[in-house]
């Protein structure tokens, strides 16, 4: 039985008696034991409705509600609140309402905080040991006007020379560190509407088991049956049948309104009120997300605004996705990756985490991990293959310059796709996998974008995007945008369409490939054929890939959630190299997305040319998006590129592009010609750190049992030898 019909139970069958004691206050509704008698806490700014809402759930629920300032304070104090402030003054106010508080018990009601008991630590520990605490996240502007319209000017601790904005934005901090559920309130939201949200908030907290996932490939079969969550599909990465993981009930949405408040907000609070949303209280609870995507993105990124959207030309926008560590979009994942991984972790075990990087992942990855601490960072070993050769040379070194015991990179004489497939088949295999977990007590997981803790962040700078064009008065809320994404393994694009999923009004999707164009032919075609196509180099080596893990999701997604169709085909694309997607698939597939593919000349030729025009200086990968955006804009909405890459990480072919002669050998050198030669966007100070230092690496052949060799030592060397 669920909270709220428990609850519901209870108060047919109860009645609540209010009692003064002669040192406490206690509110009693005798209610089934299933629950443990608690209450929900409605918390919030002064003036975010907590009175007006609580009776309205309380009525709906038909509980007992209790005001704190009407059914506690005064009752106690035998005068109003505004007297008694008036009296002894805020300081000692907030601290006899604290103790006032200390001194209340009560079980099965709706009880409606004051705006400053969150401010008494002692107060809000005692409510919460037998309620779960529901926040009213109201807009400032909206709670600013209310208590203008309530004559309200000055609030509890207000003090001479702060205004109430200040004052209000300095209380925040009070209610993000005890909230259990955050209601985040839309512009303009009714006093019914934040009322419904706050009754199906708490029943998705009480609902647990509804919030699970399920592989691509998982029909009737005994996984089908399992109930997996957030923590688990975390550190399993992939699913035991093969396939990815998904939500089961699909993506949450925001409303219009909500959007409006988005708005306004920093790239970590936008971030924050989208993963709550996403991610189950009951799996990362409100206080340990908030500090992780704080810790993600606050002083992380040299960007104050994280992902900033910039204008390129005419209708063209880009979304500068590098300013993290790596210099690669890829940091905004694996910046909070890691930190949720080591939250779920199961005790008693240690992790490998095994990356396959066609350049970006790899280091990205390295640092992401090693910015953990303590028993998680000692726990934890990181191992990335690379192809050899087949990355950038600052790439490389970018990677190479992690040398902990528990962080290798290792190059291997062949692809990014042998890399992938051979990790894919470790996971694959159970015999390997028992191994490592028997004799070393070591369990392997991943950190590509097939892990959905990896893909779920990239989410929220596809809302982002959306939000600063509003911000910016590009667009009004809801106008449509179009996303063009350099892609290779889909994992980009996939998280576009989750955001879509979510309410963000993107028309189109647009896939642009370089000359491997695997994914734009198989949009184009819904042919999927890799017999006979060898991989090419290109100047855009982050998607020199043909085998493209995501796109299981999307075909997912739009064949109506059908494993069998998913595992038939990709089983095909196993044994025959090729599959062929159904007609009416087909259409439902470009529906939502286009692709198209840039040759080499024209990817050097659109950075020669953009940066004559504006001096702005993009990397390859951008260049291919700008040419597949030009090729299929139609000029009637703003198309934002993805802009995957710092242009540092490939100067050679910049260089090449710029068509400047001379150019010095040593990287660091390169660094600073371009950067002389950009207006933007700046130098990256962490690349040109990282390149400072010299590293060294392993090389192996492009032979299955060598890579797992090179697993197992690299499990022997993290967790079995002592320092």
């Amino acid at each position: 039985m669920g909270l709220l019909s428990a609850i519901q139970l209870a108060s047919r069958i109860a009645r609540c008696c209010l009692c003064q004691l002669s040192t406490s206050k206690s509110c009693f509704s005798t209610k089934s034991a299933l629950l443990g008698d608690k209450n929900i806490l409605l918390m919030g700014l002064p003036g975010a409705g907590k009175t007006t809402v609580g009776k309205i759930v309380a009525h709906k629920l038909g509980l007992p509600v209790i005001d704190v300032d009407d059914d506690v304070l005064e009752k106690r104090w035998k005068m109003p609140v505004a007297a008694k402030l008036a009296e002894v003054g805020g300081r000692c106010f907030l601290e006899e309402e604290g103790q006032t508080l200390c001194n209340f018990s009560a079980s099965g009601c709706i009880i409606s905080l004051t705006g400053s008991n969150p401010l008494h630590a002692e107060a809000m520990q005692h409510m919460k040991q037998n309620g779960l605490v529901v926040y009213l996240d109201v807009d400032s502007e909206d709670i600013i006007e209310r208590l203008s319209r309530m004559k309200v000017d000055r609030i509890v601790g207000q003090e001479e020379g702060v205004s109430l904005k200040d004052l209000l934005c300095y209380r925040k901090q009070f209610y993000e560190k005890w909230l259990d559920i955050r209601v985040f309130c839309g512009m303009g939201d009714t006093v019914e509407e934040v009322a419904e949200k706050v009754l199906r908030a708490v029943e998705r907290y009480q609902e647990h088991d509804e919030e699970t996932y399920v592989s691509t490939r998982c029909g009737g079969s005994e996984l089908s049956n399992r109930k997996t969550y957030f923590s688990d599909v975390v550190i399993e990465g992939l699913a035991a049948d093969g396939g990815l993981y998904v939500p089961k009930k699909g993506f949450p949405k925001i409303s219009k309104s909500q959007c409006l408040r988005l708005i306004s907000m920093s790239y970590p609070e936008r971030a924050l009120v989208l993963l709550e949303k996403c991610i189950h209280p009951q799996d990362v609870s409100a206080l340990d997300l908030r500090n992780m995507v704080y810790k993600a993105y606050e002083s992380n990124f040299s960007s104050e605004r994280v992902a900033p959207v910039k204008h390129l030309v005419q209708n063209q926008y880009v979304q500068e996705l590098f300013h993290g560590p790596t210099a690669s979009f890829k940091d905004l994942a694996l910046q909070l990756m890691p930190q949720l991984f080591a939250h779920c972790l199961p005790p008693m075990c240690n992790f490998l985490i095994l990356v396959a990087t066609s350049g970006d992942t790899g280091s990205a990855v390295l640092s992401g991990f090693s910015r953990l601490s303590g028993t998680d960072r000692h726990r934890t070993g990181v191992l990335v293959f690379f192809p050899d050769e087949g990355v950038s040379p600052i790439q490389e070194q970018q990677m190479t310059s992690f040398r902990e015991r528990n962080a290798r990179a290792v190059s291997v004489l062949s692809d990014f796709d042998f890399c992938q497939k051979s990790i894919k088949r470790m996971f694959g295999e159970a015999g390997l996998t028992g191994h490592f977990a028997v004799e070393y007590g070591t369990v392997l997981s991943t950190a590509n974008s097939i892990n959905w803790a990896r893909l779920l962040p990239q989410v929220v700078y596809h809302c982002s995007s959306y939000l600063d064009l509003c911000r910016d008065g590009v667009i009004n809320c809801g106008d449509p945008v179009d996303v063009c994404i350099p892609t290779g393994n889909f994992g980009n694009a996939m998280s576009a369409l989750y955001a879509k999923q979510m309410g963000i009004p993107i028309r189109k999707v647009i896939c642009a490939s370089n000359h491997n164009r695997i994914v734009a032919d198989f949009i184009t075609t819904g042919q999927y054929d890799l017999q006979g196509r060898p991989l090419l180099h290109s100047h855009s080596p982050a998607i020199d890939i043909l085998k493209s893990s995501n796109l299981e999701r999307f075909i997912y997604h739009i064949s109506g959630r059908s494993s069998c169709l998913v595992k038939d085909l990709f089983t095909r694309l196993d044994v025959e190299k090729c599959f062929q997607l159904p007609e009416h698939l087909l259409g439902k597939m470009q529906e939502q997305v286009q692709a198209g593919w840039c040759s080499e000349d024209d990817c050097l030729a659109a950075i020669h040319n953009v940066h004559t025009q504006t001096g702005y200086l993009m990397d390859t990968h951008t260049a291919v998006a700008k040419v597949v955006a030009d090729r299929l804009k139609d000029g009637s909405c703003p198309t934002v590129l993805c802009s995957t890459a710092h242009y540092g990480k490939f100067a050679p072919a910049v260089f090449k592009a710029l068509q400047i002669q001379n150019v010095p050998q040593d990287p660091m050198e390169q660094l600073k010609v371009l950067e002389a030669t950009a207006s933007r966007p700046e130098a990256h100070r962490e690349m040109l750190k990282c390149l400072r230092e010299k590293g060294g690496h392993r090389v192996c052949q492009a032979d299955y049992s060598v890579l797992v060799e090179e697993v197992e030592s690299m499990i022997q060397d993290s967790f079995l030898k002592v320092t």
